[in-house]
């Protein structure tokens, strides 16, 4: 990997930084890549027409589309203990059963992950689930958030959303109640994810959640108070035939700001697509141009069960700060082969800002160093 490091070393060196824009100053690329096989060949899918969204219908499924994920990342403290976690429901349109009259047929599936970071014990907990859609198994509803997976579920009620994911041995009971308006990704909602323009989705967050509830490991009750990120996102086609993986920061700054940078990575290394957004705690949103973002590895692990090399510590360049992303333990790597098929690192990280000063927390994803994806 030393030839992708110092490609992306001398791409950091060469770019010249845009001036700050005058106005005060984007995630999840797409599902984990072995869920890809099942959604079709996607060659003929076009561009995604610009429309504004409307909640709080947007907030439920869209069936229509191929590819869907709801995604809540955060950091809890019991007090003397912090954790993190994350939880994603997907939903994937299987093209190949949309005919079928049979209430049998698998028109929808409903895949998810959750996952608990133990700081002090220096430990992941994750788990998945998988079924098609119906007979009161799996769901997802299309007039607001409502998604079920046998015994998981995510909900909204009003401007507070709720997660119970019990799992073997973990399990997540929380409350993330909106403090901030929704952010619209991209271009109001439609956001770029490669060079081509049917490589787009549709694309709202909620940063700066307040989060309360119950983190249980080992059958130890913790409860717990902190923040968290919601993303929801749907499309027919994302990932650029090009594209080997992706690396994706949404952070939660402890001044209120929120901060997205991606770049998704060809085979070589290389940024193919790169993109994001600032908004202050009392500002405008600001949107990230390509070019806008580099990222350069500063540190890396080896996962004992992949064998794959993860830069768990970059230098994240964008218009608002050129900031450190740290992971706060090296081992949160993610197993998802029985549920969407791929190995991928994802999980809790610190934000350093440009004077050495840490400034925020949230979640690092890494997609495609066990394996490239495969569409």
């Amino acid at each position: 990997m030393a030839g992708v490091q110092g490609a992306i070393t001398r791409g950091c060196e060469n770019a010249a930084m845009p001036a700050l824009p005058p106005v005060a100053l984007r995630r999840r690329l797409l599902l984990a890549g072995g869920m890809a096989g099942l959604l079709g060949a996607s060659g003929g899918a076009p561009a995604l027409p610009a429309r504004p969204l409307q909640f709080p219908r947007d907030f439920g499924a869209h069936p229509d589309f191929r590819t869907e994920w709801w995604y809540i990342t955060g950091h809890a403290s019991s007090g003397a203990r912090e954790f993190g976690f994350q939880l994603t429901f997907f939903r994937s349109r299987v093209d190949g059963t949309q005919a079928m009259a049979s209430k049998f047929a698998a028109r929808q599936l409903i895949f998810a992950h959750a996952a608990i970071t133990d700081v002090q014990g220096n430990k992941l907990w994750h788990d998945q689930r998988i079924a098609r859609e119906g007979f009161d198994i799996a769901s997802a509803g299309t007039q607001g958030m409502a998604l079920k997976l046998r015994d998981w579920s995510l909900h909204s009620e009003g401007n507070t959303h709720i997660a119970k994911l019990p799992a073997s041995d973990f399990s997540l009971d929380l409350q993330f109640t909106e403090t901030q308006p929704l952010l619209l990704q991209g271009d109001q909602g439609l956001s770029r994810k490669g060079p081509e323009l049917k490589q787009a989705s549709y694309y709202y967050s909620l940063p700066q959640l307040a989060t309360r509830g119950a983190l249980t490991v080992k059958g130890q009750k913790f409860e717990v108070t902190g923040k968290a990120w919601l993303d929801h996102e749907w499309s027919e086609e994302i990932l650029h035939p090009e594209a080997a993986g992706w690396d994706w920061i949404g952070m939660n700054l402890d001044d209120g700001s929120a901060l997205t940078a991606f770049r998704l990575r060809d085979k070589a290394g290389n940024a193919l697509w790169d993109g994001g957004s600032f908004r202050p705690a009392k500002g405008d949103l600001y949107t990230f141009r390509r070019g806008e973002v580099i990222f350069q590895p500063l540190r890396r692990w080896k996962s004992p069960l992949s064998q794959a090399s993860y830069p768990v510590e970059w230098a994240v360049r964008t218009p608002a700060d050129f900031y450190t992303v740290r992971a706060v333990i090296d081992n949160q790597e993610l197993d998802s082969r029985q549920s969407t098929g791929a190995i991928y690192w994802e999980g809790l990280s610190e934000l350093i800002d440009s004077n050495g000063k840490r400034v925020g927390r949230g979640y690092l994803e890494m997609t495609g160093y066990a394996a490239p994806l495969r569409l």
